[in-house]
């Protein structure tokens, strides 16, 4: 029987344990999910036969050790900073390793040793990363197989609420790991432009956006993600004339967002005392004592970001600036605004999220100028099986099987940019009716 360790049991998750488990008896698996919560772990795998639950610590040695050798592959869901350690561990057992993380550059050291061990270690294999970049990668080099010039390449995603239960005025509720929404956009994107570089600070980041429309869906906002210079290599597109990659939210969220970004209060780097304030107190401290109400205080202070009384309606919405006592007595800022949001912006019963994603393509062939659109929408099921985690969960579980089948033979670090993994990946996902739209122009 081949063993699988799956380290995490979260919001990405559930997608992922289904299938492994709905196919365990077929592929002869035993899966066991680990989590810091023993509950949470079982909630997962609802004692079936083919599965169990364990609490789990990543950073006990003796548990991590003593978990990771039983495994024939490790499946790691756990929080980005923590993939290396399970990366060590696996390394030293020889064992392979799937993740949705984007590759640090401390497991990018590791691809040496995990050649030499004959091993992969798949990274950035879930949604954005992943299906993104499995997506793309099949129209690139489809593009390319034909002689086409690509000039430019814009892709993005979003993890959303579905409209019939968007009843909050920010249109979004947290459906992936919260204090990551919390903390998006910090340091500065990176993109190519015109053949320029182009570079967006934090504190201009989400007034800089770009209007997207996916047809049949709506339109949308979207700001740059990351450093998408980083991917002009890796997809074989060194003469592109642009290049960029972002993350879609409904119009409106940005502007009111980016409040909290100029306020200071989305900074995760120092610890501040809660314990007898309350969110007034709070956010009157980043304020100059002038005698007027915080909202207007604000309004003053704030005046250059033209914010509308929409946006100000979102930002009164969060409780920001009522008189009510921080729960928490110890925290980052980031970490007391996550805590207000995570109750406001909850995945309620009966609530379906979605999943959104667009790739713009525009390329020369036979002196002509064209356009390729392809895009995807994902509706969740409840507010457990949710779009995000059969978009994040999915690609991963069937790479995982793939490699414990021996279908994929590529070794070492590696994002899944080939055909010998997204060709298949795909094949199956769109079985499982994850399927893009194209539209030609």
């Amino acid at each position: 029987m081949r063993k699988i360790l799956v380290l995490g049991a979260g919001k990405s998750s559930w997608h992922l344990i289904n299938y492994l488990l709905f196919n365990a008896q077929e592929q002869n698996w035993h899966v066991t999910v680990a989590d810091a919560s023993l509950e949470l772990a079982k909630s997962r795998t609802r004692n079936h036969p083919s599965s169990n639950a364990i609490a789990f610590n990543i950073n006990d040695e003796s548990e991590r050790k003593s978990e990771i050798n039983k495994a024939d592959i490790v499946i790691s869901l756990l929080p980005p900073s923590l993939h290396a350690i399970a990366a060590v561990e696996c390394l030293v057992a020889g064992k392979n390793l799937v993740t949705a993380s984007y590759v640090s550059e401390q497991m990018k050291s590791f691809d040496a040793d995990v050649k030499n061990k004959n091993l992969i270690f798949l990274n950035e294999c879930g949604l954005d990363p992943g299906i993104d970049h499995m997506s793309a990668m099949q129209i690139i080099h489809s593009l390319q197989s034909k002689g086409a010039e690509i000039i430019s390449f814009k892709s993005y995603t979003g993890g959303l609420i579905s409209p019939e239960s968007n009843n909050n005025p920010w249109g979004y509720k947290f459906t992936w790991n919260p204090k990551n929404v919390i903390l998006a956009g910090q340091g500065t994107a990176l993109y190519r432009q015109n053949r320029s570089n182009k570079f967006t600070p934090y504190h201009r980041l989400f007034s800089q956006t770009e209007k997207i429309n996916i047809s049949g869906i709506g339109q949308f906002e979207g700001y740059a993600n990351r450093n998408s210079n980083a991917y002009i290599e890796t997809y074989n597109l060194l003469n592109i004339s642009t290049l960029l990659r972002g993350t879609l939210r409904y119009i409106g969220y940005c502007s009111s967002w980016n409040l909290f970004v100029h306020l200071g209060i989305t900074d995760d780097t120092y610890k501040i005392n809660t314990s007898s304030l309350t969110y007034h107190d709070w956010i009157s401290s980043y304020l100059p004592d002038d005698g007027k109400p915080l909202l207007q205080k604000l309004q003053t202070q704030f005046h250059y970001l033209n914010l509308s009384s929409d946006d100000w309606n979102r930002i009164t919405w969060t409780g920001i600036l009522e008189k009510t006592l921080i729960p928490i007595s110890n925290g980052t800022p980031a970490e007391v605004l996550l805590n207000l949001l995570e109750s406001k912006w909850k995945l309620q019963h009966g609530d379906l999220d979605l999943v959104v994603m667009q790739h713009i393509f525009e390329y020369k062939l036979n002196s002509k100028t064209h356009t390729h659109i392809s895009s995807l929408s994902v509706k969740g099921e409840n507010e457990t099986a949710t779009a995000m985690s059969k978009t994040v969960g999915l690609p991963m579980a069937i790479a995982a099987k793939l490699i414990l089948n021996g279908e994929i033979k590529t070794k070492g670090v590696t994002i899944p940019v080939i055909p010998e993994i997204y060709e298949p990946v795909l094949n199956e996902l769109s079985e499982l009716n994850i399927i893009f739209k194209v539209e030609q122009g």
